[in-house]
Formats: structure tokens, sequence, C-alpha cells
């Protein structure tokens, strides 16, 4: 402890852990990064899950739905839950949930009851991912919270990015109830770990002292509106959106739910969501800016491997080893990232990743098409994620800039939340705008492939003499060269609407690198300190 800290009276004196914050950082964040994995792991595995329990392809798709909305409903409330039991109990409890519903996922015997598991799998996650930010925040002093959340980026943002190569090995080479089950092991030792190394710092006790009630019309509205918003965005593009009347209820319900839950909660003695903190315009900023940078991240996650496996002909393996580079490139900026908010001001860091990021997906509507090679590939994943290394752990930095110490469960649990919201949109929002942009395109192209087109009509006949001379007899042949004809149609189609795609994303990073510049000033290693001037 420093001098400056033996001279304060003991009840200002800051609180220090027993053991060392790296250590205890460690434990945490393998916590979080299990939790982070299971939201992607299981992707890859759906046409098995739903093979070897005697579902459809479409119906297998709950498995990620149902739990996607247990965590997103427990997200945002884990700072009230965190303070209501206290933190450390409160991570035991959803890391033990967590481990528990893993096992019963890897033996369930049906697919109700992996449904069920997987809710109870993801509400028991939705805690530990907040806590893990939270403890780090309070655990590392303020000059050198850039690290700790550098430590906790790494698993916030390699690990889906691992998840679905991992998911296919273990998958293809074992079991689907193998991407579960894993799980077990690690959950027991971490469970005893965070039991023996974790502590509340006093300023919980504090809180929890004071009481807090129930808020049963708060958790009601977030219930309802943050689960419909969960299972439109995830099944909207598959049912065509408000042409079905099952999503457009969810719309209405999730609309009317979630403005009920900010008015409720902003006039509520006791709100289980710290609304209010939104007056903060950092807090607000960072918050959009981390919502943006989930989009980011999952778009291009899905997009890549989805390009090329769907157009290029790659398999999940090959596919996930293009993405393998950008993971390695980011595991790599994240210390270094840590290291430079000691340095230099959050905001500068947060501009310089927003403008790589846009860089990288102009450069990607540049270069990529359907000739492009394997070394192509993956080093314009490199430049589709350089970015991200030099915005996460500056963001979240942001969030807490001005705020006090009793909040940081409420920050960590609302700024994950939004990056995990984010990551729902942008997933749906690019299979939407895949699908909607090949189909403009089609219908342009196709109306240039016409039989009063000369050149139209030139490549139909050598592509026919072609199939000919290989054994076809006219007929076939010609049959085969008008199918040949359509699908590189739907093929340049499809690129075209990728294209345009990497151009929506380009423009959302320019737009949030104009916005990194109306950032309040920080004490370069100073945590949450405003600067002066």
């Amino acid at each position: 402890m420093s001098d400056a800290a033996l001279a304060l009276p003991l009840e200002q004196a800051p609180w220090v852990p027993r053991y060392n914050p790296w250590l205890i950082g460690v434990v945490v964040a393998l916590a979080a990064f299990m939790e982070v994995l299971d939201t992607s792991i299981a992707n890859v595995a759906l046409p098995y899950i739903a093979g070897s329990l005697g579902v459809s392809n479409n119906d297998s798709t709950w498995v990620l739905t149902s739990y996607l909305v247990s965590n997103a409903i427990v997200l945002p409330i884990s700072g009230w839950l965190a303070v209501t039991f206290g933190r450390k109990r409160f991570f035991m409890a959803c890391l033990a949930i967590f481990t528990l519903s893993s096992i019963l996922c890897g033996l369930t015997p049906s697919f109700g009851f992996l449904l069920l598991f997987r809710a109870m799998q993801g509400a028991g996650g939705g805690g530990l991912q907040p806590m893990a930010q939270a403890i780090m925040a309070d655990t590392f002093p303020p000059e050198k919270r850039g690290l700790a959340f550098a430590l906790y980026g790494i698993t916030a943002v390699v690990a889906p990015t691992i998840g679905p190569t991992l998911g296919g090995w273990i998958t293809f080479n074992y079991s689907w109830r193998w991407i579960f089950l894993i799980n077990f092991p690690v959950g027991l030792m971490t469970l005893g770990l965070v039991f023996r190394l974790i502590e509340d710092p006093p300023y919980l006790s504090r809180l929890k002292a004071a009481g807090v009630k129930l808020d049963y019309i708060g958790i009601g509205f977030l219930a309802l509106g943050v689960g419909a918003l969960q299972v439109l965005l995830d099944k909207g593009q598959e049912d065509d959106w408000f042409g079905s009347h099952f999503i457009t209820t969810l719309a209405i319900v999730s609309s009317v739910c979630l403005v009920s839950l900010v008015i409720w909660e902003w006039f509520s003695k006791n709100p289980i969501i710290e609304v209010r903190l939104f007056k903060n315009f950092n807090y607000l900023s960072s918050n959009l800016m981390m919502f943006t940078l989930g989009i980011m991240l999952f778009s291009s996650l899905v997009m890549m491997p989805l390009f090329l496996q769907t157009l290029l002909g790659y398999t999940a393996e090959l596919a996930g080893l293009v993405l393998s580079g950008g993971g390695l490139v980011t595991l790599l900026a994240m210390p270094i990232v840590g290291q430079l908010t000691g340095k230099v001001q959050a905001r500068f860091i947060i501009a310089f990743g927003w403008l790589c990021l846009a860089i990288g997906m102009y450069v990607s509507t540049q270069r990529i098409d359907l000739t492009i090679s394997f070394s192509a590939a993956s080093w314009l994943r490199i430049a589709q994620v350089v970015g991200i290394g030099f915005l996460f752990v500056p963001i979240t930095l942001a969030a807490y800039i001005g705020m006090p110490t009793e909040k940081s469960n409420a920050v960590a649990g609302m700024v994950n939340f939004m990056r995990n919201i984010g990551s729902s949109v942008g997933t749906s929002m690019v299979t939407t705008l895949i699908d909607r942009r090949s189909e403009y395109h089609q219908s342009v192209l196709v109306s240039h492939t016409t039989l009063g087109s000369q050149s139209f009509q030139n490549l139909i006949d050598g592509s026919t003499r072609l199939f000919i001379r290989s054994g076809m007899s006219p007929p076939d042949a010609q049959h085969r060269a008008y199918a040949s004809v359509y699908q590189a149609v739907q093929a340049q189609s499809a690129t075209l609407a990728y294209i345009d795609t990497f151009w929506v994303l380009a423009v959302g990073s320019a737009v949030m690198f104009v916005l990194s510049f109306f950032l309040k000033k920080n004490e370069p290693g100073g945590g949450g300190e405003v600067a002066v001037g």
C-alpha cells in the first residue's frame, strides 16, 4: 500500500484485496471466458443436435434463442442482484447454475429439456460477464484498470471467435454433448478458486445493509421487453420480419415494455436498472459505442465464414482458420492498449480504433470477391478486426469516467448488456441485408440476361458447346448452360450484397469516430477521474 493511502484515516483508506489482483483477474476472466464461449460454441452443432433429438433445423435454433433470452434478462439487473445478495455470493451462484445446467444440457434426454437447461444456463451466465468486469474494476487500482480490462477484453472478444471452430471440432470428432460437458471441470475448478480468493469490498456491505426492495413491476417490464426483443432479433429474418404476425406482436410488446421500464425506473426510488446514469454523457456515449461495437464484432464474425462457406466452398474448419489470424491480432493488441490507456486519453484511443475499423470495412468493400485466396481472406479478416483491439478497453474505461465506486456493478451490467444486444442486432442486421440486397442485385442482373441480349446469347452458346464437347447431348448441354449462368448470377448477386453490407458497417464506424471526440477528457491512468481543463 502507498504512503498516501497509509496517511488516510481508516474509513477513507482505499480497499485492497488480500490476494494478488492478477490472480483474481485470471480467475474471474476464466469464468467469463467460459460463458462467452458458450454463446457461440453451439452454433455449428445445431444440425447434429436436430438429428440426434429428432427436431427440424429451424426448431434447433431455439437452442440459441433460449440461452440468449434468459442471458439478456439477467445482464442489466446483475448490478442490482449483486447489491441485494452480495457480489461474491451472486457470482458463485451464477457459476454454480451455469456449471450444473451445462451438465444437464450434455445429458439431456429430449429437446424440450435441452431448451429448459439452456435457459437455466443463460440465466447463470448472465451474471458472470458483468460481475467479472466489476470485480476487476474494484480489485485493481485506477492506474492499472486499463490492463485489467484488457484481460477481460480478451475473453469478450476472442472467445466468440474461437467458439464456432472449437464447437465444430468437438462435434465432428466426439459428440455435440461434449460442447456442454467440457464446462464441468472448468466450472468446478473456477468455483473453488472464487470461493477461496474473491471477497466483497466494504462499500457493498454498506449498500446491502441499507436494504434493497424488490421491484416486481420493473422486473416484469424487463423480462417481457428484453425477452420479446431477443426472440424478435433471433427469429425475425426467418419469419420475414413484419410480414409475420408473431414478429409484429413481439415488436409491439417489446417497445411498450421497454419504454414503460425506462419511465418506471426513472422515477423509482429503488430501481433495478440505474437508468438515471444515462444523464452522464460519457456513460450514454460509451453504451452506444459498446452497442455498436457488438454490431461490428458479430457482423463480421458472421459474414466472413458465411461468405467463405456458401460461396467459396470452404469447410467450417478452414473458415475458422481464416478467422484465427484476426483473433490472434486482437489477442496481442489488448495488452498494448491496456498500457496505452495509462498514457493517452481514452477518447483518442477510441477515435483511432473506430478509424481503423472504418478503414477495414471500406477495404472489405474493395477486396471481397469470388476469386479471393485463403491468404487474402486471412489478411482481410485482420484488417476488419485490428480496430476492435483499440476499442473494447478504452470504451469500458470511458463508461466509468465520473462514476462513483458504488456504481461499478451497475455500469458493468449495462455495458455488457449493450454489447450483447448489439451482437444480436448485428447478426440479424447482416443476415437480413445480405438476403434483401441479394434479391435486389439478382433482379438487376437478371434484367440483363434476356434472350434479346446478344452478349447473353453468345455466353449461352459458348457454354453449350463446351458441355457438348464434354459428352452431353445438345438439349442437356443447353439446359446445363442456362443453369450455370443462373448460378453465376446468384453468386455475383450475393457478393454484391456482402459489399453493400460492409459499406453500412464502414459508415457506422465513421459516425462513431466523430462521436469519439465529444467524450470527456480523462486523466490517463486515473481510472474514472475526469481531467480538468
